[in-house]
């Protein structure tokens, strides 16, 4: 018997550039960890950080996405993007608080690297559907990083432990994924 080919993201001609762009980040573990916990770190940083943190990324996102259109070679993407799990989940771990400025310095870093993976598997999908697609998703994922650490700190009061676990289990996460593959 024939067996059909699996395929890990949704094929945008059955589904849509739309939906297939959706569903990129969230069927890779490495988007989902990382885009949640930039959620996590503006919401323990606060402030003016819960909205130009994930800002800062989904643009910067977006930058990266069209530098891969554009055919611009770009080095160590994947290394970089796993880089982004430890280096997010550190500062969540480490509770680092830094100006919002610093912050969005370094998710926007990472977020280009996260944009040209994306470029690169954008396959028969069009650009500007699948682009907004991934852009709405990847917001999402920060909304429920924001969510949740909004939520643990509510919840614990002054103690951050719980949310400082989530960091360590994300780095740690990054280090398995790094290593394993």
């Amino acid at each position: 018997a024939a067996t059909m080919p699996a395929f890990a993201h949704l094929d945008p001609v059955a589904h849509g550039s739309l939906m297939a762009g959706f569903s990129h980040p969230l069927f890779g573990i490495d988007h989902v960890l990382a885009m949640v916990a930039v959620g996590l770190w503006a919401a323990t940083i606060g402030g003016r950080a819960l909205a130009w943190g994930p800002a800062a990324f989904v643009g910067t996102m977006i930058l990266g996405f069209a530098a891969a259109l554009l055919g611009a070679p770009v080095p160590f993407v994947e290394p970089v993007i796993l880089s982004s799990i430890v280096f997010i989940g550190l500062m969540v771990a480490l509770a680092v608080s830094m100006p919002v400025a610093g912050m969005m310095a370094a998710v926007a870093f990472f977020a280009f690297f996260h944009g040209h993976a994306h470029g690169g598997e954008l396959g028969t999908a069009g650009a500007a559907q699948f682009a907004m697609g991934f852009a709405i998703a990847t917001a999402l994922l920060h909304a429920a990083g924001i969510a949740l650490g909004i939520g643990l700190s509510r919840w614990q009061k002054k103690n951050c432990t719980l949310t400082r676990l989530a960091g360590a289990v994300t780095a740690v996460a990054g280090l398995w994924l790094a290593f394993a593959g």
